[in-house]
């Protein structure tokens, strides 16, 4: 039987235009988009009808399995309660980042991966979840073990992005000693000895390691089709390395020059959308809305906390001439689709899947209303 509803009245975000009008779905798909307004149907009181957001990269899952130190929570209590928190924010396409790869004081056990993987799939399988799920495999290449956890997971069809990050001081994110030292001694209470120790231990991890396994998970990654994301790129050395591997996705690079690189060579630059709502890097890096400024902005994720990605776009808009609603939204909705591969939705267009979310905005923080995954309210 076929599944017919009506959403009028309504502000339709498109691509490059806002569009008063009306939108038909059917069964789970967008059938067709009108100008104006009807009598039946659901009456949006001229409220924004936006894609569903799709999220590339959130550590939210991690927050909620592991919410204090050496505390684990019941894992599908914890993926349900992600999923809900994540569904409404708007979003309704979400890769949850997974580990690969351990420190010595990371907390997280061989296997343990694997295990919120499998509790993420049983949850699909058994209708449990709002959103739909796929995995970030964040695979930590300077770690001995990367490879080992990478291994896990050799055959999941739900692992669609892979990250390749080396956090070791001197590298990337970490270039200078100053936030390393803070990172990693002060907040921890490491003494000079210890901290000396520390530091060593990981350059050295680095230099063994970190070649060989971006080159063999790289390799993995571009025979399956998945879709290869950098991390902290600071240089066009950096930027020219991930040509080489083949990345799509540029994600949190750390100068203007990586930035512009990046994007200058097909890649989507992304920045966290936290970084849009404060004005500023959480780690002291460059603010994501002077990229926005710049055109080189592509890409926006909710890192760590899931509203912000419904925010931010109105943030950009709001502040930014040169940026309108439309091209905001496209950074949450259209553009990480496109880049990861998923071309089925992240657009009001027809054919495409309707995932779509009724927002309320007058002024500051929009209000998520309604959301549907594949035509069916979820929220």
């Amino acid at each position: 039987m076929s599944r017919e509803q009506v959403l009028t009245n309504a502000r339709i975000v498109l691509e490059d235009e806002i569009l008063n009008g009306t939108v038909q779905i059917r069964d789970g798909r967008i059938a067709d988009i009108s100008v104006g307004c009807t009598e039946a149907g659901e009456d949006f009181e001229g409220d924004y009808l936006i894609p569903g957001l799709v999220e590339l990269h959130t550590d939210h899952l991690e927050a909620h399995y592991s919410p204090r130190p050496g505390v684990r929570w019941h894992k599908t209590a914890a993926i349900q309660a992600h999923d809900a928190q994540v569904v409404t924010s708007g979003i309704t396409t979400v890769f949850d980042c997974l580990r690969m790869g351990s420190d010595e004081d990371d907390g997280f056990k061989d296997g343990e991966m694997r295990d919120m993987a499998d509790a993420i799939q049983s949850a699909v399988r058994e209708n449990r979840l709002k959103a739909d799920h796929l995995i970030h495999l964040r695979c930590e290449v300077s770690a001995a073990n990367v490879l080992d956890h990478f291994k896990d997971f050799e055959n999941d069809p739900f692992v669609r992005l892979v990250s390749l990050m080396d956090h070791a001081p001197g590298q990337r994110q970490f270039q200078t000693m100053e936030q390393y030292t803070l990172y990693y001694k002060t907040k921890r209470g490491l003494s000079d000895a210890a901290f000396a120790e520390f530091v060593a231990r990981r350059q050295d991890s680095s230099a063994a390691y970190s070649t060989k396994h971006r080159d063999a998970i790289a390799k993995v990654c571009n025979s399956r089709g998945i879709a290869i994301a950098s991390h902290d790129d600071a240089t066009t050395e950096h930027v020219g390395e991930a040509i080489g591997y083949g990345v799509k996705l540029a994600e949190f690079p750390t100068s203007f020059e990586a930035a512009k690189a990046s994007h200058g060579a097909g890649m989507s630059v992304l920045m966290g959308a936290p970084n849009i709502v404060r004005g500023k890097s959480h780690s002291g890096n460059i603010a994501a809305r002077d990229l926005a400024e710049l055109g080189v902005l592509d890409v926006l994720s909710s890192d760590y906390v899931p509203l912000s990605l419904l925010h931010a776009p109105f943030v950009l808009s709001d502040e930014i001439e040169t940026v309108s609603l439309p091209r905001a939204l496209a950074m949450v909705t259209s553009t990480p689709a496109r880049t990861v591969g998923l071309d089925d939705r992240g657009r009001i267009a027809t054919g495409l899947r309707a995932d779509l979310v009724r927002v309320h905005r007058e002024h500051g923080v929009p209000v998520t209303r309604s959301v549907w995954r594949e035509g069916r309210r979820v929220a």
